[in-house]
């Protein structure tokens, strides 16, 4: 299929800590409709390693991809061949700069390809699909509250205040703590349909809920990003960061290769 988008838009801000240790790729300045990949990663581990964390992690995956993806779409195993790549960048960084051992990063990524629209985490950043205001599809964060959703031992009520909703159970730190993202294909894209990417500095503002609403009332993306920014700016204890990715239209690929065709053979 050939997947259009409407123009990006994203953030990313400090919220009520002192400095961002989140980042985004592509910035927000420079993305297009013709971006391909995004990413939104939360770093881990105080003064300024968590910064170094995200960075590096965007760096690194940017690195890969265009490297070695070739026409296809990424898989499963493409995909995590990225995440041990990061994970190798993280080994060299810490042996040239022993102190920031420790530091770490959650991730979110998103591919808009001709299979449909790919998407991988790695801890409690998430991704959303929302279609006419309601969320078909959210990731599972990979935290410790939510394991214990999983099992039945806390309510999902629970986890939004259990004074362990940070801890994380799977991140990127390095090849000593190999982990694998969560990969997904969604194959049911259609025009309208909005993915929201999202670090938990976002989600401890807006319950699904509340997403939910922000999507259907009808606002552009524009005074959505405009809003988000806004109220996470007042209430987010920790950094911030999304992306908004609105679908404009969406092609069956032999529908899409027969109107090529038809534009070939009128000037011919």
């Amino acid at each position: 299929m050939n997947i259009t988008l409407e123009r990006p838009f994203a953030a990313t801000g400090k919220g009520n800590r002192e400095n961002n240790e989140d980042c985004i790729f592509p910035l927000s300045e420079l993305a297009n409709p013709g971006q391909r990949f995004f990413m939104v990663c939360d770093g881990v581990g105080g003064s300024e390693k968590g910064e170094v964390a995200s960075a590096l992690a965007c760096d690194s995956f940017k690195t890969f991809f265009d490297t070695f993806l070739e026409d296809n779409d990424p898989s499963e195993e493409f995909i995590n061949k990225a995440v041990l790549y990061t994970e190798s960048r993280f080994d060299e960084y810490v042996k040239l700069y022993p102190e920031a051992k420790g530091m770490a990063t959650t991730l979110t990524f998103l591919y808009v390809g001709t299979s449909g629209i790919t998407i991988a985490h790695i801890g409690d950043s998430r991704i959303y699909h929302i279609r006419d205001g309601k969320i078909l599809y959210a990731t599972e964060d990979h935290s410790l509250v939510n394991s214990w959703v999983q099992l039945g031992r806390i309510t999902k009520e629970e986890a939004v205040v259990h004074p362990q909703k940070n801890v994380i159970t799977r991140a990127i730190i390095g090849s000593e703590h190999s982990v694998n993202a969560d990969v997904k294909l969604i194959t049911d894209v259609q025009p309208g349909d909005s993915f929201l990417m999202c670090t938990d500095g976002v989600t401890e503002c807006f319950t699904d809920e509340k997403i939910e609403s922000l999507f259907s009332h009808g606002l552009n993306v524009e005074s959505l990003k405009n809003f988000i920014v806004e109220y996470c700016a007042d209430e987010a204890k920790d950094n911030f960061s999304f992306y908004i990715l609105p679908i404009q239209n969406v092609q069956k690929m032999a529908g899409y290769k027969q109107y090529i065709l038809s534009l070939f053979y009128s000037f011919v």
